[in-house]
Formats: structure tokens, C-alpha cells, sequence
């Protein structure tokens, strides 16, 4: 692999910006992984038999192919709240506070009419799925007010909520009225239904509110007038420090996680038990365990970009570009895939929840492989695409600010 600057073409005029290309590879690398969990969702025979995360029925790569994807969100997150920091340092805190709130309302209405869409292909607005980018917009309105605080507290408030949360595990609230869907919101993945219309709270959001918090807090290791071994340094303390928090944190099964690891029918799946941490909402050593290795990554890859890392940087500058798109296509080929498989088109469209919720769509699915194929295929697929909207954003978002919110 070369060392060398790579340039990427482009025929357009780019506006300059100060970009820390580190965090755009980041991004870019785990928009891709993430695809892969939807190709899964889509496309594998057993999302429809069992949990890949179940340890009496999964097998070693189906666990893993679910459990390498739980880095997507939060690493995300966490970039998420340095990019909001890097904002505020170019434009300043009002107008960062103002992107922030407004980003995030746009985000609350691409999950509920946009993303849930995609994910059912159902028009008639009886299903919304609030997931990741829910999460994120919700986080952003929250951070929008939290800026104005001084680090010390933004600082405690973040690990607050990081750390603290799993406290509340034991706290339930029943029924389907407003204190129970409050109570979801703030802590507890479940469903509710609103006569004909069900709701599904999927992303709790008190630990990714800490997590968006912590991120515009290490923001400030990007300021300007920081030294770039410094840098360097506290990221990788901060990267083994964090693992190794998570390593004998877990060990110990004291507190973290709601589900503690246990011993299983060999030393390898004891070993996937230890990794099979909580992500609904993400307990205080899911967190741990995610964002350990994205210091380290940072570290490492502050370098100039190569072939391989431009390529990976056009996805982390249009992530929700990529997004939208992916989720859409994705479920565009599920459709093809089923009526290969013997089923009807329609058995993939109108869908109340997944695929995986379908009674019609039973026994319908395809190997790993085929799940590797597509997850692979629509990356390629999408990349020309990204790498064009990539081009045009960045020749024209000084002129047309709504850019900045894709």
C-alpha cells in the first residue's frame, strides 16, 4: 500500500477547508460496516430463525458479523460530537448551536418519515422505527443547550450518563401511556402501540447523549493551536486505557452491563459471552469496548491519505448521503431476493416492522455468502455516487448551506 498523498480527481472546484481527514476515515469505515448489518437484516436465512448474538444457537462468524457492526453507532456518535466542536471553533457557539438544533429536528423527521420508509417500504404511517438516526438527532437538540456550559461540566454530565445509566436497569415502567413511553425514551427499548399505529423506541438515548457530550469535549485535541503529538499521545492513552477499563471491568461482573458473561459449552464461546455486551441502550462496557479502539484508530491513521483511505473518506464526508441511499437499496434488492426465492414482491413491501417480523416472508433468506455479495456489491455500487455528491457538497456548500445537513 502506498504512503504517498493521494488526490482524488475531481472536476469541480473544491471550497478549502480545515478537515481532520482521520475522522473522515473513521466514518467512512464504519458507515461500510454498518451496511453489512443490513445486508444481514435483509438477506440471511437464520435473521429470520434466531438471535446472531445467541450463544446456544449462533455459530462463530454469524456472531461475528453481527457483533463487528456494534461499532458503528457509537463511534459515530462520539465523531459526531468532535465534528460539532470543530464547528464551533470555525463559525462559534451560536451558529453551532443553531446547526445543532436545527440538524437534529431534520434528523427526528428523516427517522420518522424518510429512514422508517426505507426500512418498511410501508406508506400508509401506521410504523415508525426510531433507531440510530433518531438517536443522533435527539442528541444533537440536547447538545445544542449543552454547549453553553463549561467543560468541566460538559465533562461530567458526559461521563454522568455514560457511566451511571446502567444504574436505572432495574427501573421498568408498564403500560403504554405517556409515563412508560417517556421512560423508554430515556432508558428502556420496547414497543408501543397507538391504536393502529406502533412506535418502536429501538435507540433509549441517555448514554448517546453522554456519548455526543464526551465527543465535543475531545474536540478540543483538534483546536487549532493543539500540538499534534499531544494529540497523538492522549488518544492512545486514552484508546488502552478505555480497553483496558473494559477488560477488567468485565472480568469482574460487577456492574456495566445488564446481561454478565457466563461460562459456556467451550472456551470460545466464553470468550464471544465476555464480548456480548448490551447495546439497547449501550451500557457503560458496550461503550468501553467500542470506543477503546476508535482512539486508537485516530491515533494511527492521522497520516496522509492513501488510495485506500481517500476511497474511505468519501463515505465518512456524505454519511447520511450514503445512508438514505444504502437503506433504500438494500431493501430494493431484498425485494428482488424474495421473488427469486419463490415469494411475492409484495411479501417485502408494507412491512409492520423488519423483515424478520413478516409471517409471509417465513423461510426466506440466503447464506452468509450471498450476505458478504450484496453487502459488498452495494458498496461498490454506492461509491461513484458518493464520491460525485462528495465533489458537488464541497464545491457549493458555501453557497448552499443546505448541504450541511446531508
Amino acid at each position: 500500500m502506498s504512503t504517498a498523498t493521494y488526490t482524488a480527481p475531481l472536476t469541480a472546484t473544491i471550497t478549502k477547508t480545515r478537515r481532520v481527514e482521520s475522522i473522515d476515515i473513521l466514518r467512512g469505515t464504519v458507515m461500510i460496516i454498518m451496511a453489512l448489518d443490513h445486508a444481514r437484516d435483509y438477506f440471511h436465512g437464520n435473521a429470520y430463525i434466531f438471535d446472531p448474538l445467541d450463544l446456544t444457537k449462533t455459530t462463530g462468524t454469524i456472531f461475528f458479523t453481527r457483533w463487528i457492526t456494534h461499532y458503528c453507532a457509537p463511534i459515530f456518535m462520539l465523531l459526531s460530537g468532535v465534528s460539532a466542536h470543530l464547528y464551533g471553533l470555525k463559525n462559534g457557539k451560536k451558529p453551532l448551536a443553531f446547526f445543532l438544533f436545527t440538524r437534529g429536528l431534520w434528523l427526528i423527521f428523516a427517522e420518522l418519515f424518510i429512514v422508517s420508509v426505507g426500512w418498511t417500504f410501508n406508506l400508509h404511517g401506521t410504523t415508525y422505527i426510531l433507531q440510530v438516526i433518531w438517536a443522533f438527532g435527539v442528541s444533537m437538540v440536547a447538545l445544542s443547550a449543552l454547549i453553553r456550559l463549561n467543560r468541566k461540566v460538559l465533562l461530567a454530565i458526559a461521563l454522568a450518563l455514560i457511566a451511571g445509566h446502567n444504574a436505572l436497569d432495574s427501573i421498568h415502567v408498564a403500560g403504554n401511556g405517556g409515563g412508560a413511553f417517556f421512560w423508554a425514551f430515556l432508558h428502556e427499548q420496547r414497543p408501543f402501540f397507538f391504536g393502529p399505529v406502533l412506535v418502536f423506541v429501538g435507540y433509549p438515548i441517555l448514554p448517546w447523549i453522554g456519548l455526543i457530550t464526551l465527543g465535543y469535549y475531545l474536540g478540543d485535541l483538534y483546536a487549532p493551536t493543539q500540538d499534534t503529538e499531544r494529540r497523538l499521545k492522549t488518544l492512545r492513552l486514552l484508546g488502552w486505557i478505555t480497553i483496558g477499563f473494559f477488560v477488567l471491568l468485565r472480568a469482574s461482573n460487577l456492574y456495566g452491563d445488564p446481561q454478565p458473561w457466563t461460562t459456556q459449552r467451550n472456551g470460545f464461546f466464553t470468550f464471544l459471552s465476555f464480548l456480548n455486551t448490551t447495546k439497547y441502550p449501550p451500557s457503560l462496557l458496550y461503550i468501553c469496548m467500542t470506543i477503546g479502539p476508535a482512539f486508537l484508530f485516530l491515533a494511527y491513521t492521522e497520516k496522509p491519505l492513501n488510495s485506500l483511505t481517500a476511497k474511505l473518506a468519501v463515505f465518512g464526508r456524505v454519511p447520511m448521503f450514503y445512508y438514505l441511499i444504502h437503506i433504500f437499496l438494500l431493501h430494493g434488492l431484498a425485494v428482488l431476493g424474495a421473488m427469486l426465492s419463490g415469494h411475492s414482491a409484495s411479501d417485502m413491501v408494507n412491512l409492520t416492522t423488519w423483515v424478520t417480523a413478516n409471517a409471509k416472508l417465513k423461510g426466506y433468506g440466503f447464506s452468509l455468502s450471498i450476505v458478504y455479495l450484496v453487502w459488498i456489491g452495494t458498496v461498490i455500487l454506492l461509491y461513484p455516487l458518493c464520491q460525485r455528491f462528495d465533489a458537488y457538497k464541497r464545491s457549493h456548500i458555501a453557497q448552499q448551506r443546505w448541504l450541511s445537513y446531508l
